[in-house]
């Protein structure tokens, strides 16, 4: 399959441009590897006929496709105004009423969804509002009023998010819409589960343990959008599966200035803790308009790749842009010219050191041999996809075949940079047995030809979760058979 050279996954958002019969199938043959759920909008209904489409164009295709509910959060929002917009001058007062049931806005002032905005503001603050197109600065608080005045003119119209400049909000990361959702998602037997405005490592326990409640155990992705989530990164970073760098409120939070090394910063703290991390947010923002991307974007989306991101994100792109095939086509074409372009030498220098896991351990000897031999692939043998990830972790050129009886961790590995799930029940198997099977199952697939080299790694305890402890170099014969079987 073509799409196994490209080593950067792709993400793309569901919405009413997806909808159409066939779009589904056209997106996942275009080259996506995971789709979004945004449960900031449509109904559990939507959602659910969404991902039965999937998964039935996952099975029409014969793909691995993981599924990604993303909670809405609470991103605080001003209430409706009269007229449905206002114009706003810079100079001119404007009044926040945090209050239930606030009149409709007007040019003087408007509602605020969350009422507790009074207490975590005071004057000489920045308000930024729809992504920062306007700004206000907190003047005084009156009650339940925030006096303010505007700072740049702008049109501000209905239910525009509200962010305060250097983030400090205390508002909880999930609503009560929120933990209604998870039950939803848990009944889509989503794959992953995204928190939004995450603001430390309690946030995404409290996920967790929702979730579980449900009888369910996604993979956690936690969108770093807030300030306070930079603070405390290392510890979300390690309570959660993946990251995702949300630039869209971090960067209004933060600046746009501080965007790029922040990007970069995450990205290493998620590789350096053997997480999957998304880049996101605007990626080919014009496609939502316009049938090819600007150099920008593509320049934005090589040095996402160049960076070491697993998987770059398409969200009103696909979502509700007029061209959403186009834009997933666009995505695997920058990435791979990146991956082109840049040649990733594995840096053992960084890697974990004082490891405690087998599997952990197995991974980084497959790696160091992939670096200084040739070999044509690497195989592994995984029950939870998690051998699969720590391999992934060092962004080798040499690609990874995650084999798993797990439907669930196939379609998790779908998100892993490098990785190709693949379906191989070893139940009943020994291991070198499973070995010769794997490899004249790939090379019947024409991923392997006579005369490659590849390693493999499995556990002398087979369909047991994180028991990888041996590592084989093999030679693929003439009819896909396994020769000069020696364990390493």
């Amino acid at each position: 399959m073509a799409d196994q050279l490209r080593r950067t996954k792709i993400l793309a958002t569901l919405g009413p441009a997806t909808d159409q019969p066939g779009r589904i199938e056209a997106l996942i043959r275009a080259g996506v590897n995971v789709v979004r759920m945004n449960f900031s909008h449509g109904t559990p209904e939507q959602h659910a006929a969404r991902a039965d489409a999937v998964r039935a164009a996952a099975r029409t295709l014969g793909v691995e496709v993981g599924i990604l509910a993303d909670l809405q959060g609470p991103k605080i929002r001003i209430e409706r105004f009269a007229e449905g917009r206002v114009a706003l001058c810079a100079g001119q007062p404007f009044a926040l009423h945090c209050r239930p049931d606030p009149a409709p806005g007007d040019a003087q002032g408007v509602g605020v969804s969350y009422l507790g905005l009074v207490g975590d503001v005071g004057p000489g603050d920045t308000l930024l509002l729809d992504d920062g197109l306007v700004s206000l600065q907190v003047e005084a608080i009156d009650g339940s009023t925030i006096h303010t005045r505007v700072i740049n003119d702008g049109v501000l119209s209905d239910r525009k998010g509200l962010n305060r400049l250097g983030g400090g909000l205390s508002l909880g990361a999930l609503s009560d819409k929120d933990r209604a959702d998870i039950g939803h998602a848990a009944a889509l037997d989503a794959d992953f589960l995204a928190i939004s405005f995450c603001r430390s490592a309690a946030d995404i326990e409290e996920a967790r343990a929702l979730a579980a409640e449900a009888g369910w155990r996604p993979h956690l992705v936690a969108k770093i959008e807030r300030a306070e989530a930079i603070e405390n990164l290392t510890e979300i970073t390690l309570a959660s599966d993946a990251v995702m760098v949300a630039r869209g409120d971090l960067g209004v939070e933060i600046g746009d200035a501080e965007l790029p090394g922040l990007q970069k910063k995450i990205i290493r703290e998620a590789l350096r803790h053997n997480r999957v991390v998304i880049t996101a947010t605007q990626m080919l923002q014009s496609m939502v308009d316009n049938p090819i991307p600007t150099r920008a974007e593509v320049l934005d989306v090589a040095n996402a790749v160049i960076d070491g991101t697993d998987a770059v994100m398409l969200s009103a792109e696909t979502a509700s842009g007029q061209y959403p095939i186009k834009a997933v086509e666009a995505m695997v074409r920058i990435c791979l010219g990146a991956e082109r372009q840049f040649n990733h030498d594995t840096d053992f220098e960084k890697a974990q050191r004082g490891l405690t896991r087998s599997d952990q351990a197995i991974a980084m000897a497959t790696m160091f041999l992939a670096e200084h031999i040739r070999v044509r692939a690497i195989i592994a043998l995984t029950e939870s996809g998690g051998t699969a990830r720590y391999l992934s972790r060092f962004r080798s050129d040499v690609p990874i075949y995650g084999l798993s009886r797990h439907p669930v961790a196939r379609r998790q590995m779908a998100l892993m940079r490098e990785v190709t799930p693949t379906v191989f029940d070893s139940r009943g198997m020994a291991a070198h047995e499973a070995a010769r099977m794997a490899i004249r199952q790939l090379f019947g697939a024409g991923a392997l030809a006579d005369g490659d080299r590849v390693l493999f790694t499995s556990g002398d305890s087979m369909e047991s979760t994180g028991a990888t402890n041996t590592l084989r170099l093999l030679a693929v014969g003439p009819d896909g058979s396994a020769q000069g079987l020696a364990a390493l």
